[in-house]
């Protein structure tokens, strides 16, 4: 019976790793800013996710877990170097595949849509650690006010506070970004 349930236990972790790997892997790039070091980060959270699953409880909110599991391994390497995470850049390749996807949509508006991606990459990339982490986690990790305060070890009201002063930071980052960029692309269109 134990084998059953152990093995229902990793087929239940191997679907839910598939759903946030995506979150996990958003969450590690905005901690680490190197690729390298988030898929590593990603790959030991899934190593000891699959060690630990006999210890998760029937009620545990998994997802949650595994982005504290995630958190808690940079927190460790981080004190083990006593050194700042190099800066790299947010995955701002866009593969042609992805473009090629909406053949019907305007090829302005597409160009658009990329520099407004790459402008809201760079923003997040200016916000100090704390709005970056908080950002990522609500909307690149889809995380609840509930787990996010939960990863971060705070209060949900904390969550709250974090969460409004760090979108009203990216928003006055972005007020003047977008509309600089909306011109640049109607002059790039004329």
């Amino acid at each position: 019976m134990d084998v059953t349930f152990s093995s229902e236990k990793r087929l239940f972790l191997s679907q839910l790793l598939d759903e946030v790997f995506d979150g996990l892997y958003g969450y590690a790039m905005v901690l680490s800013r190197d690729r390298t070091e988030a898929e590593d980060l990603v790959q030991e959270t899934c190593v000891r996710a699959v060690q630990a699953v006999e210890s998760l409880r029937p009620d545990s909110n998994v997802k949650s877990w595994l982005f504290t599991i995630l958190r808690n391994i940079w927190l460790n390497q981080l004190r083990q170097r006593r050194a700042a995470p190099k800066m790299v850049e947010l995955d701002v390749d866009e593969t042609t595949a992805e473009t090629a996807v909406e053949p019907s949509k305007d090829p302005h508006a597409l160009y658009v849509s990329k520099v407004e991606r790459e402008l809201v990459r760079e923003a997040i990339q200016q916000l100090s650690e704390e709005f970056r982490e908080i950002i990522v986690l609500r909307e690149y990790g889809e995380l609840s006010y509930q787990e996010i305060a939960s990863v971060l070890g705070c209060p949900v009201g904390t969550v709250m506070s974090r969460l409004g002063r760090a979108r009203t930071k990216l928003r006055s980052l972005l007020s003047g970004s977008l509309r600089t960029s909306d011109r640049q692309a109607k002059g790039a269109a004329e």
